[in-house]
Order: structure tokens, then sequence, then C-alpha cells
């Protein structure tokens, strides 16, 4: 299975995992200056880590094509070029231009440049209620799919304050997501994290793999595990204690109402501490929706009062909404809600290309 696991910055040595805003350009260079080189030491004109740097931020700052990025870094004051070892080559350009980025992009090893921009961005999460919070979510690469291949479906781990992706896996083709996410659990150290799913990966293999890497889990129970949904459903929920909470946005009256109970002896998932039942409540232009859905997680109550599980879920569905999927290159990349949406193969070629140069 083609796969790009990402390990957070959190357990390779020597990485920091938290930083200010004026050092974290600083470690990102470190880390991206331990990608492999492809090129032949002969004639490089530009360091890779530079030239990763400039395609990495132009694409923060928007660039969705090679041209693009080109033209970006080329608008770079002199100062921001020599802080990443750009400065002028050789030939007197004070960048790499598209046909170099373009060269350099098709030979280098993009799963280790993955795996070093996941460890960058673990960097930029944040809490949820005092725990670092992700959420497990599938997705079909967009602008991925060629003439004789489908698009690669890809899960990925979402963070749920920021919405960027922390790691990311294929789907192996005649397969599912439920083996892929237990591959992409495998790739981190959960201590103190909390994993959101949605109702396809309630599974107890599934619970196990995260607990057994120190973390907890927060499954929703739907109707597509009938038995246990049935069970949960038929515990005495009106005898238990409600806390509400009422959001009005955008012509939409939203109330949440969220109940929990000591999970039952019944429950067969590893480290199961409570089980808890969300009443959504949304009314829209005088219509009214009810949905009713059920947790079950392994966080006991003094660590996931009803209030903190209510916001870790509700955190899962805005981090989902703010990150898409996207392929940048022949192997899967890190994605984030500024990732480029088509692949290489797809972006147009520079119009009026300044001189051509090798890397």
């Amino acid at each position: 299975m083609s796969s790009s696991p990402i390990t957070p910055a959190a357990t390779q040595p020597g990485r920091v995992t938290r930083g200010t805003r004026g050092t974290r350009a600083g470690h990102l260079l470190q880390l991206l200056a331990t990608v492999p080189d492809p090129r032949d030491p002969r004639g490089v004109r530009y360091p890779l880590a530079g030239i990763l740097a400039v395609a990495v931020t132009a694409v923060m700052a928007g660039a969705r094509s090679f041209a693009a990025i080109d033209e970006w870094a080329a608008d770079l004051p002199v100062e921001h070029r020599t802080r990443i070892g750009l400065g002028r080559s050789k030939s007197g350009a004070a960048s790499p231009d598209e046909s170099t980025l373009r060269k350099l992009f098709a030979r280098v090893d993009a799963d280790a440049l993955d795996r070093v921009l996941g460890a960058w961005v673990w960097t930029r999460t944040d809490d949820v209620h005092g725990q670092r919070v992700i959420a497990l979510d599938g997705k079909t690469v967009r602008g991925a799919r060629t003439p004789t291949t489908c698009a690669p479906h890809l899960v990925a781990a979402l963070d749920h304050v920021t919405g960027t992706v922390v790691g990311q896996v294929a789907v192996a083709v005649k397969s599912n997501e439920i083996p892929a996410v237990r591959d992409l659990l495998a790739c981190f150290d959960l201590t103190g994290v909390v994993v959101t799913v949605d109702a396809m990966h309630t599974q107890t293999d599934t619970a196990h793999a995260i607990t057994s890497a120190g973390g907890a889990y927060v499954f929703t129970v739907k109707g597509n595990t009938p038995t246990l949904h049935r069970q949960l459903k038929a515990l005495p929920w009106k005898d238990v204690p409600a806390h509400s909470a009422t959001v009005t946005s955008h012509g939409r009256r939203s109330t949440r109402t969220i109940k929990s109970l000591t999970a039952p002896t019944w429950i067969g998932f590893a480290g199961a501490a409570q089980v808890a039942q969300i009443r959504r409540t949304v009314i829209r232009a005088g219509k009214k929706t009810v949905e009713v859905v059920y947790l079950i997680t392994s966080a006991p109550h003094t660590a996931a009062p009803p209030a903190v599980l209510a916001a870790w879920v509700q955190a899962t569905g805005e981090s989902k909404t703010g990150s898409t999927g996207s392929g940048t290159s022949r192997s899967t990349r890190t994605a984030h809600r500024f990732a480029p949406a088509t692949p290489p193969g797809s972006w147009p070629p520079c119009a009026t290309p300044r001189s051509a140069s090798s890397a």
C-alpha cells in the first residue's frame, strides 16, 4: 500500500515540538535539511532545504502551480532569500525557476518530505481543554484522477484546532479505510492525545490500537452498528443530568445537549470509561431537525466531563471542514487547508519562463 506516514516532531530526537512564531521558520529549515538530496553534488546551485522552503511557503501563501512558486520566489526580498540560503546562483539567477522546481520535485523523496512536513505541522497544533485532539477522516484526493487510474483515497489525521493534517496514509486498492486507520495510528506516539473517529471506525481493534499507543479515543456510534446503537439507546438517559449549549449564527440556532454515564461492563472496547448521548437540535427558517448520536470514550469523567466531551466532538466537524485532500506529486504528500488542489501533472506551464537552469 502506498503510504506517507508522518512521525510527530515530539517523537524525533533533537526535535523541538513547540516554539514561538519567530523560531518556527528555523525549525522548518532544520527539518527540510534532513530530506535526502537526489541531485549530483556537482553543479548544485541552490541548497535543497532552501528550494523546499520556498515551495512550502509559496504554497502556504496561495501558489497553485510551479510557475506561481517561481514568481513568488523571484519577488522575495534579498534578506529573505539569504536567510534560507538561496542568494544568487553562479548563473546570476536569484531563485530557482519553474523548470528547476519541476525537475527537482519529480526526483525528491516524497515520503521523506511528507514526514518532515508532518513533523513541522505537529509543532503548530494546539490543545482543546488541555488535550491535543486529532480527528481521523477519509477523503478522495481532488484533481489526482487520470485517464487510466482512479483518484487515490487517503485517511488523514487532522488537528482539531488548526485543521492541519499531521499525518496521512493511502487506502490500498480493493481495501477500505479501516485497516488504513490502524496503519496511520501506528505512525504516532499518542501519549496525551485524544483521537476522535466517525462511526465507520468504531471498531474494537481501533480502540486497542489507540490505547496501546498511549492515547484516548472518542468513538461515534450510529445506525451502522445496530446492536450497539440499540443497547446504548436503551440506557436510562432520562434519569441522567444534561449539559446544554446553544449557538446562533448564519440564521441557524443550534443546541447541543450531552449526557454521560460510566461505561457498562458489556461495552467491548479496550479501556472504555464512559458512554454519552448527544442530541443536536437545529432550527433554521422555522424548520426544526433533531439528531441523536452516542459516544464511547476511554477518557474518564475526571478528564472529560460532558462539556469537554462536547467540545472535542464539535471540534471534529470544524477541523474536517477546514481541511481538504490534495495531491502534490507522484506520491502522497502532506496536505493542509493551504495545499494545492491539483497535482503537478495538471498544473499549467509557465507562459514566459525565465532562463532554464539546473537544480
